[in-house]
């Protein structure tokens, strides 16, 4: 799944696609004329009442903060599960990197409790073949297969199921599932240059993997890729978590989907993790100073925090005291956004800093712990994965579950 997204700093207008977000605001991008110009829809108190009456427990803080914040069609999936039918998740990752950052994290930690929450298969898609086609300093295929790899480990760390999940490699597992490629050429077949053209921005300066690799990321929406995961089921729903700049690979599949008599797949959409400099600024895993890394020492985060995490607080002690803190645009406020869970601290927080009662210095504080607490947790479990768990998890086989 593509993960190229570069942040850049004072466009006029905010632009975002799988490749590039630009924020017109230093807090960032305004989702609800995202929504309008994509077409989604936003993620209602109504529509998180009924996920929390369809599974009987409360709903992910990420939902219930608004940071998975937009959908398409999930009451489809929600009405599948209410009538006892099986449905399946897919999301994926764009091998680029030794070491994932927080942001890397945020769709799986949903997507870890989206499969402990609804008990279904999950395919993960490693995209090693669209990272050596768009990183020009990438120059073989074999260092993202590497990666692909190495990220996978990551992945495993976050909890998922062994036996209801399947992570794969591009380059492995196109040429050894005919199924797959087969419908990766059905997808080619029925999409123009035009519409990837209008879609994705494409030019004649693209080369023709670029061009040609939407339809494979596109396959895997489809349970009839999967022919020894689902036995042969081929009309099973697809559910997949992704941060919404991937929105436009799935708006072309929705859209070739009913011409194959596919089904469409459903879609939740998270806002962008902020870098450490801010909502404008350019989060970048060959930039250390951009994020919190999975693989940064204690030292490392606390560092970090205190060295780059732009502050929304007044200028002066005496500023800040007088009026407070920018919730929207403190970046320690931001991170604890997503990473604290207790509610109740959070709004605790939130007014203190606001008031200018809590200092810039005392939110970092509280972040720099929850971090160091979260990243030391994942390492721990990370060198638990071993090399044969991994091929465990990459190895097609049929999934623990009844079609």
């Amino acid at each position: 799944m593509a993960d190229n997204t570069e942040v850049i700093v004072n466009p006029k207008e905010d632009i975002v696609d799988p490749w590039t977000v630009q924020s017109s605001s230093d807090k960032g991008v305004d989702y609800d004329r995202l929504i309008e110009k994509f077409g989604s829809m936003r993620i209602n108190d109504d529509l998180i009442k009924r996920m929390e009456k369809v599974t009987g427990k409360p709903v992910h803080h990420f939902i219930r903060r608004g940071i998975f914040f937009s959908h398409r069609e999930l009451e489809m999936i929600l009405e599948k599960y209410e009538q006892k039918q099986p449905f399946y998740l897919y999301t994926g990752r764009g091998p680029s990197s030794e070491a994932m950052h927080l942001g890397h994290l945020v769709p799986f930690i949903c997507t870890q409790w989206l499969q402990e929450t609804f008990d279904v298969p999950l395919v993960i898609q490693m995209t090693d073949d669209e990272k050596f086609l768009w990183k020009e300093e990438i120059k073989d295929p074999d260092q993202t297969y590497r990666l692909a790899y190495e990220n996978a480990k990551d992945i495993i760390a976050c909890g998922f199921d062994i036996n209801k999940t399947f992570i794969f490699s591009d380059i492995d597992f196109i040429g050894g599932c005919p199924e797959f490629y087969k419908n990766i050429c059905r997808i080619e077949k029925k999409v123009t240059f035009n519409q990837v053209k209008a879609i994705f921005g494409f030019n004649e300066s693209n080369n023709i993997g670029q061009v040609s690799f939407p339809a494979i990321q596109a396959a895997p929406s489809f349970s009839s890729s999967f022919p020894k995961i689902f036995g042969g089921h081929t009309r099973v729903p697809c559910l997949i978590p992704c941060a919404i700049d991937q929105d436009p690979y799935f708006r072309m599949t929705r859209d070739v989907a009913p011409k194959l008599k596919f089904l469409k797949p459903a879609l939740l959409h998270s806002v962008f993790f902020p870098a450490l400099q801010g909502a404008q600024g350019k989060m970048s895993s060959s930039d250390p100073t951009s994020s919190i890394f999975l693989t940064d020492t204690q030292k490392e985060i606390e560092d970090k925090i205190n060295k780059y995490a732009y502050s929304g607080g007044g200028a002066t002690l005496e500023e800040h005291r007088k009026k407070g803190g920018d919730l929207d645009t403190d970046v320690s406020y931001q991170y604890l956004r997503f990473f604290l869970e207790d509610d109740v601290k959070l709004e605790r927080l939130g007014k203190e800093y606001k008031t200018g009662s809590l200092t810039t210095g005392d939110l970092k504080k509280e972040l720099i712990a929850v971090l160091q607490k979260l990243v030391g947790g994942h390492q721990e479990k990370r060198q638990r994965v071993t090399e044969d768990i991994v091929k465990q998890y990459m190895k097609p086989r049929p999934l623990n579950y009844k079609f």
